[in-house]
């Protein structure tokens, strides 16, 4: 049976993504595909139906931590790669951290809770893409954990049906009444529609406050990758504003952005590019975030 290769995975499952590295150099781009396919790789062994989905987590995490072999393809791929561009360990193991919580019943309950879990499943990536899109300057780690964040944010809003069906609530309790459940979204109870509208355009809110810091942030990167970064930033909050347009809707279905608004999204990018200029990174961003990757503070 044929296996995809990273480029293939990515161009099928990350479209916003794979638009995104048309703006990458050849080598760039393989080493985003590499990472982009063993993140795939752990979200699709997390939301798998495999008896022993832990235990298979927990053996990639090992493998990682301890820079081992391990048979899984994209995993011996992205090792390799880790050892290439000199990619600290803990990011990913903090990223099957995050995985492995999701194997329990999830209802958070704050938004602190909330922004750990996105930097554990996303501010992480943020990270190692920093290094090895070739940035130098430490400070960027901060705003490539913010890009994290805000795409993370942007996930959980689009997805919140999706994750009802996996015993999955990420909106955290404190933005809801004690009464709403998992089940209660699942089943679109007409009592959860606005209290859960309400809070996913409370989640919006937040991811904005990420996707400025992070947009500031590209300046720090290398000119070489920096476009691509500002496209996929731009093409995934539109994720949100499109939300936002269609009244936070979130029982009808999965919210996508056409090829089109790609194009003229990509154009405005251009922008940016021209415009933008550094700002220290805001501290209060990471005020629940001591302790992780990519965070100094």
């Amino acid at each position: 049976m044929k296996i995809d290769s990273p480029i293939e995975v990515m161009h099928k499952y990350g479209k916003s993504f794979y638009w995104a590295s048309f703006f990458l150099g050849r080598e760039h781009t393989s080493n985003a595909a590499i990472l982009y396919q063993f993140c795939r790789f752990l979200d699709d062994v997390a939301d798998g139906s495999e008896t022993n989905r832990v235990g298979l987590l927990k053996a990639v995490s090992e493998s990682v931590r301890l820079k081992q072999d391990h048979p899984e393809p994209c995993v011996k791929n992205f090792l390799a790669m880790s050892k290439k561009n000199n990619l600290s360990s803990q990011p990913a193991v903090e990223l099957i951290a995050g995985m492995l919580s999701d194997q329990e019943i999830v209802e958070l309950t704050s938004e602190r809770e909330l922004l750990r879990y996105c930097h554990a499943v996303a501010g992480t990536v943020g990270v190692m893409m920093c290094k090895i899109l070739g940035c130098k300057t430490q400070t960027a780690n901060q705003f490539a954990v913010d890009l994290g964040i805000a795409m993370q944010l942007t996930n959980i809003a689009r997805d919140v049906l999706e994750d009802a069906n996996m015993g999955r609530r990420y909106l955290p309790s404190e933005w809801l009444s004690d009464s709403i459940k998992t089940n209660d979204i699942l089943n679109i109870t007409p009592s959860c529609k606005e209290p859960v509208s309400l809070a996913i355009q409370r989640l919006l809110n937040l991811s904005q406050k990420y996707y400025q810091s992070a947009l500031k942030g590209t300046k720090l990167l290398p000119i070489s990758s920096r476009f691509a970064i500002i496209v996929a930033l731009r093409i995934y909050e539109a994720i949100g504003t499109k939300l936002a347009k269609n009244n936070f809707n979130w029982w009808m279905g999965r919210t996508i952005v056409s090829k089109w608004s790609k194009f003229i999204l990509t154009l405005r990018s251009l922008i940016d590019l021209a415009t933008i200029r550094t700002v220290p990174h805001d501290k209060n961003l990471h005020i629940h975030l001591k302790g992780l990757s990519g965070v100094d503070y």
